[in-house]
């Protein structure tokens, strides 16, 4: 219980960070994709008999290079290229696991989330990565939100898009990678969207929705990890949708103000 609730908040403070430039570009898919890729990964580390998280993080990583060249190069729309590295790793993550048995039980976890997956060897792991991608995230928050709104004008001005858009793109695949453990997979895109979805209804500024969905993200995964433990159910269910009943009570609460 304390290993997730330690985790919990790594990934709450993480997610809406990455979900606010996902949003804002409209390119919500990508995580989905990631999150089937990490999947593969996944199912290449049960296979083998390394942390799963570890070859998911690779795999997602190169992936996530991969798609972005292929968007940048234009000889394949952003969408589809999404669509095949989707439907491409579901079919390796489907042959990878049906070459051993018994793998079941274990996957159950990664793809809906269970604080009993988490290790302490997994916690280390994810403190890392989550401090370098929100030390990075931070660092060059300003350009990507140059990028965000206007990717054009963010060229003229001699930002680096190019790089950057990689560079968010492997940052994106890294939080996904790490919020496996407790979310799930299958519920990734949720963790990362809704809370800033939430926090736009409120149409305040851009960093006090950034604010707001760190806190509705926070709340929302902590929630979810105590309801999982007394209740025995899912984490990544039980987050999902608490942010959802979120979601729905604040577009109550502004229709019936306005």
């Amino acid at each position: 219980m304390v290993r997730g609730i330690e985790v919990g908040l790594l990934i709450g403070l993480l997610a809406p960070l990455i979900g606010i430039f996902l949003v804002l570009r409209r390119y919500s898919l990508i995580a989905d994709t990631l999150a089937h890729v990490s999947l593969a990964g996944v199912a290449i580390g049960l296979l083998v008999g390394l942390n799963p998280l570890l070859t998911a993080l690779g795999v997602s990583v190169a992936s996530s290079v991969a798609i972005e060249r292929l968007r940048q190069s234009r000889k394949i729309y952003g969408e589809s290229a999404l669509s095949i590295f989707l439907s491409g790793s579901l079919a390796l993550a489907v042959i990878l696991l049906g070459l051993s048995r018994g793998l079941n039980v274990d996957l159950f976890g990664y793809l809906f989330g269970s604080i009993l997956t988490v290790r302490q060897s997994d916690i280390y792991l994810i403190l890392i990565l989550s401090v370098i991608v929100i030390s990075l995230l931070l660092a060059f928050l300003k350009e990507l939100t140059f990028i965000s709104f206007d990717e054009e004008a963010a060229f003229v001005s001699g930002i680096p898009v190019r790089f950057l858009n990689i560079f968010f793109i492997v940052l994106a695949a890294a939080a996904i990678a790490v919020s496996i453990p407790i979310v799930g997979i299958l519920l990734i895109s949720a963790l990362l969207v809704l809370p800033v979805i939430t926090a736009i209804q409120l149409k305040k500024s851009f960093v006090q929705t950034i604010i707001f969905a760190e806190a509705i993200s926070i709340i929302s995964v902590l929630s979810g990890i105590v309801a999982s433990f007394y209740l025995n159910i899912s984490s990544g269910g039980a987050i999902v949708l608490i942010m959802i009943a979120i979601f729905f009570a604040v577009l109550f609460l502004k229709r019936k103000r306005y």
